[in-house]
């Protein structure tokens, strides 16, 4: 099921005979926006998920702009929660599609702008065909593989069940805070059923029971999380993830670190140098320099925020495990002495600088500099 509209639209250059459409995603419907730079935009509304909708309006937007049924369709849609198999079906029909970080599109600044899906289906397409001008309008993810997208699941999911443990923990501690009992045993532990036994009648019956389901929702998550780093365990010790077992050779980085590391940036993603590095994980500079204003706004937190998040801790690690290293002595040298908040803003450079350290390690196996190997298994 679809409808479509025709409007008028300032003429644009673009490439003689192609069509372009952009897409604005909905949970129920879809919004397209097609034209061939030269004639008014079209507008059509699709199911969500309709793919045989989508390819009719294709066929009456090549027919309103009186292309060949063999022209080239450009599209382009926001990165959001429809993921990579919309672009994928794209690419199958032969459209040439591009995932646009919606971060990076252009707004009105003023502080109260009108914002619908048409007008946002109308910038997306305008912006489209700048694009194909060759301008730099926007940022373009790129598309991980099938497999690679896939294997990002084990470390997400072990991510959020480790939250939920410790939300269920806490529930529970505070539920027994209200009867003034306060455990000395981990809630969960090995110790917790005989303290339970000994205490859990000084609990009234109904706040009793419901301690005892949010227990048992604790244990399937703990079960859960068991089942998975086993299972994490079992892939690293086969061999299957040869980036992981080079980077647990470096003491500070374990297992997990060394999974996500893989999974979210050096395993699939290419760099041609520190910078794209540094800019993937948002720990770029942002300056301000707008007549004689010089401002430092700090990093940019775009990009990949696990990764970023991730290696910050490893940073904190780094300075404890390799104090021998260039890096601890460089972070030494410019900030233990300066206080907390210095310390804090050199733990974001070092988080960088180790990035591209490890980068550096992965690529042609150069150990950062005055860094320790863990020692070899016996």
């Amino acid at each position: 099921m679809s409808t479509t509209q025709a409007v008028p639209q300032r003429e644009d250059t673009a490439i003689q005979g192609d069509l372009y459409m952009s897409f604005e995603l909905g949970d129920k419907a879809w919004k397209l926006t097609a034209s061939d730079g030269h004639r008014g935009a079209s507008r059509y509304t699709v199911d969500a998920g309709d793919t045989a909708a989508v390819t009719h309006c294709i066929g009456q937007a090549r027919e309103r702009c009186k292309l060949e049924p063999q022209a080239t369709v450009h599209a382009c849609y926001e990165a959001g929660r429809d993921g990579w198999w919309l672009h994928r079906w794209l690419i199958e029909q032969s459209v040439d599609n591009i995932v646009v970080d919606s971060a990076s599109i252009e707004v009105n600044r003023h502080a109260r702008r009108a914002k619908t899906d048409r007008i946002d289906g109308d910038k997306l397409l305008a912006m489209l065909l700048r694009h194909h001008r060759g301008e730099r309008v926007w940022s373009v993810v790129h598309e991980p593989t099938p497999e690679d997208e896939d294997a990002r699941r084990t470390h997400r999911e072990l991510a959020r069940l480790t939250q939920e443990r410790t939300s269920h923990t806490n529930r529970i501690s505070s539920l027994l805070v209200l009867q003034n009992l306060r455990p000395h045993v981990i809630i969960g532990g090995r110790d917790w059923a005989a303290w339970w036994t000994r205490h859990g009648e000084q609990v009234p019956p109904v706040l009793r029971a419901e301690i005892e389901r949010e227990h048992a929702r604790l244990s399937l998550v703990k079960q859960q999380v068991k089942v998975l780093e086993a299972a994490q365990r079992q892939e690293v010790e086969a061999g299957r993830h040869p980036l992981v077992a080079q980077l647990t050779q470096l003491r500070a980085i374990g297992r997990k670190s060394a999974w996500v590391l893989d999974k979210e940036l050096f395993g699939w993603r290419h760099f041609a140098n520190r910078r794209e590095l540094a800019g993937c994980l948002g720990l770029a500079p942002t300056p301000y320099a707008s007549g004689d204003s010089q401002i430092e706004q700090g990093i940019s937190k775009a990009g990949n925020k696990r990764a970023r998040a991730l290696l910050v801790e490893l940073a904190w690690s780094w300075l404890r495990l390799q104090p021998d290293s260039a890096l601890t002595q460089w972070f030494n040298r410019r900030f233990a002495g300066g206080g907390k908040r210095m310390r804090r803003v050199g733990i974001i450079a070092l988080a960088r600088r180790l990035a591209i350290a490890l980068w550096r390690y992965l690529q042609s196996g150069e150990i950062p500099a005055g860094a320790a190997l863990k020692p070899a298994a016996a």
